[in-house]
């Protein structure tokens, strides 16, 4: 056998310690997207640390210096999360730990220490991210630590380390079988199996309840998948996707934000203040954790949504008809609700009951109150007002643009005769303002529009870059009814897509629809899109209830707990059998010579002394002169004689007549 090239350069020592050196930075891999830069830097600096010290073979560092190192990392820990409990800090200590570690190894026991605290720092990366590739990195670091490991148990020769990659691979891939029965019939528990502290939810990208210039131009730069959705009959139009969420009618005159009042929310089953017509569009909405209690659907919603292992009394549905739950959506949740594209809502309503929605604070936009004034005297007919500001915005030079200017105090004065640039909520909130300036009640209503198909598994995704919003207005006698005012620019935005309004330059043109047809990075991305779907569905919302259908197609009716756990350890244990076959048919058989041999053997043991594996008889014979007795010695020593010259003589005679001498001289050794 050759030896590599790199063992001709390195020690065994140092080539196996440099291995574990590129296993732990591959287990850190995974953190250093959401730990402080001065960690990555720190956890950087260590390991180059390690590695210099390594193969330079100079000694470790003594523990007067690390114990400095440490204290400052401690003090750091705690001067950027003000705390030493909690995720965030005991990932990161965890992380710094394991780099430390890596400089005090003086034993045996150190090693065991960093390989299985890289084990543990695994399993941390999924309090982060539980994708398709997260699995990967993990699946991958879990073999470059029991390759470690591995490699530092060899005595001898040591294989080269594509083998020893192909043996920890190996034993990996033995755990694949119990880690799908396990994950299969393991007792499905709602919510997270152990409770995290309050900062265990970080920040997530989406819609928030307030809305300011330039909030969702920004958020639309952004391809994260918002919500998917499956349709149980033909998708509506892309004109009609208008994915409702937020309502604001609170100005204070520069942002919109929501005003929780709770006259508004009244017995969802007595809602007398809408009224449907047509046939309804049902919707099962794969929502995203977004931090948010909102939730979805397309306009105009018609009861609660049914959302797996959440009460009914938990979501609400108010006047304004918002959708929301009690808790925060902190995890991926998936629920069903049907809609109404035909409505009338608040038709019986009057002026004076949608005050709120015409209050304008004192003092800001007063070109744009002058402006309306002026509409009014023209239109006396609300609708004809709303048809002529829309009008204006078709005919003068108003540019759609993901980069709007910055804009001052009086924000929609600036907008509307300076800079005339904007993205949805620029619009929308304009034509808010116009609106109420001229006494019709206004609000703006934040939430998604359109959708992109994938044509791989049939899913309508909603990404945050179809973040949108528009403008309700109230007439009367017809109620609140929904104006797009950003339609009357770009009519490629609401008919079309984001894309065709607002064409990407460079790698995000590529990555996305574009005129001229699907480019093939979009479908490779509806690929991948597609897969990450069909995780989320199959493995991360794999629920109770998942568990107990499949468990019933399965021919398992009305199982219990107790059945679940006794079918568990009997498929375990049928897998481990099946496992354990090739390794006992393939156990070398004992002949009838060597049995008597071992027979004698354990007999000494309990007499005298134990033969170590590497003795033969006459060594074992030597050990075994000066502890027996004369009488049992001579007994042995025939013994030994006689099994030495049988096993490994030319001519050992007759097989039986050999083992009844050998079982005869066994009994004697008493």
């Amino acid at each position: 056998m050759k030896t590599p090239l790199f063992r001709t350069i390195l020690s065994r020592d140092k080539a196996d310690t440099l291995l574990l050196i590129f296993a732990c930075a591959f287990v850190l891999l995974p953190h250093a997207d959401h730990v402080m830069w001065w960690v990555n830097a720190s956890c950087a600096l260590l390991l180059t640390w390690r590695g210099w010290l390594t193969l330079s073979g100079r000694r470790l560092p003594h523990a007067m210096l690390l114990l400095p190192v440490a204290i400052l990392m401690m003090a750091c820990v705690f001067l950027t999360h003000r705390t030493f409990f909690g995720r965030e800090a005991g990932v990161t200590m965890l992380v710094l730990l394991l780099t430390c570690k890596l400089l005090e190894m003086h034993a045996k026991r150190d090693l065991f220490v960093v390989i299985f605290l890289g084990f543990f720092i695994l399993l941390t990366s999924f309090f982060y991210q539980q994708t398709i590739l997260a699995a990967v990195l993990t699946l991958t670091g879990l073999c470059l630590l029991l390759t470690a490991q591995l490699s530092f148990h060899y005595t001898g020769v040591v294989p080269p380390l594509r083998q020893r990659l192909k043996f920890g691979a190996t034993i990996l891939g033995l755990a694949i079988p119990l880690t799908i029965i396990a994950f299969v019939l393991f007792p499905r528990i709602q919510g997270p199996l152990w409770g995290l502290p309050g900062d265990a939810h970080s920040a997530r990208s989406g819609l928030s309840s307030s809305m300011s210039p330039g909030n969702i131009s920004d958020l639309a730069q952004s391809e994260e998948i918002a919500f998917r959705v499956k349709f149980t009959q033909e998708i509506p139009a892309k004109p009609l996707l208008y994915w409702r969420g937020i309502v604001m009618d609170k100005f204070d005159g520069r942002s919109w934000s929501h005003e929780d009042r709770r006259s508004l929310y009244r017995n969802a089953e007595e809602r007398d203040w809408i009224s449907y017509t047509g046939q309804p569009v049902h919707q099962e909405i794969t929502l995203e954790a977004n931090g948010q209690n909102w939730l979805f659907a397309l306009d105009m919603p018609a009861s609660k949504p049914e959302i797996e292992g959440s009460s009914a009394s938990s979501i609400v549905i108010n006047q304004q008809m918002e959708t929301r739950r009690e808790q925060s959506t902190q995890e991926r949740i998936k629920y069903q609700i049907a809609s109404y594209p035909g409505y009338s809502l608040e038709a019986n309503s009057s002026r004076e009951m949608q005050a709120h929605s015409l209050h304008l604070p004192a003092g800001y936009n007063p070109r744009t109150t002058a402006f309306a004034a002026s509409l009014r005297q023209q239109y006396q007919d609300d609708l004809q007002l709303v048809r002529a500001v829309l009008d204006y915005f078709r005919r003068e030079a108003y540019s759609y643009t993901l980069d709007p200017p910055l804009l001052g105090t009086n924000s929609a004065d600036e907008f509307l005769f300076d800079t005339k640039a904007g993205f949805c909520e620029h619009y929308a909130s304009a034509f808010v303002l116009l609106m109420r300036a001229a006494n019709i009640p206004a609000r703006v209503v934040a939430g998604y529009q359109g959708g992109e198909l994938n044509s791989i598994d049939g899913f309508l995704e909603i990404r945050q870059s179809n973040a949108h919003a528009w403008a309700e207005v109230w007439l009367e006698g017809k109620g609140w009814i929904r104006v797009d005012p950003t339609a009357a620019v770009a009519p490629e935005r609401v008919e079309r897509s984001l894309n065709y309004a607002v064409p990407r330059q460079g790698l995000a043109g590529l990555m996305n629809l574009s005129p001229d047809g699907i480019s093939f990075f979009n479908q490779m991305r509806m690929q991948w899109s597609a897969v990450n779907n069909s995780w989320n569905q199959w493995v991360l919302n794999y629920n109770q209830s998942k568990q107990i259908s499949l468990l019933n197609s399965l021919g398992f009716k009305k199982i219990d707990w107790a059945q679940i756990t006794l079918l568990f350890f009997i498929l375990t244990s049928l897998v481990l059998g099946l496992m354990a076959l090739p390794l006992i048919r393939n156990r070398p058989r004992l002949s009838a010579l060597d049995k008597v041999y071992f027979s004698f053997c354990r007999k000494m043991e309990k007499k005298t002394a134990a033969r170590a594996l590497h003795e033969g008889p006459s060594a074992y014979l030597e050990k075994l002169r000066t502890s027996l007795p004369a009488a049992d010695f001579e007994n042995a020593e025939r013994f030994l004689k006689l099994y030495a010259s049988a096993r490994y003589g030319k001519n050992p005679g007759p097989d039986n007549v050999l083992i009844r001498r050998l079982k005869t001289l066994l009994a004697a050794c008493r």
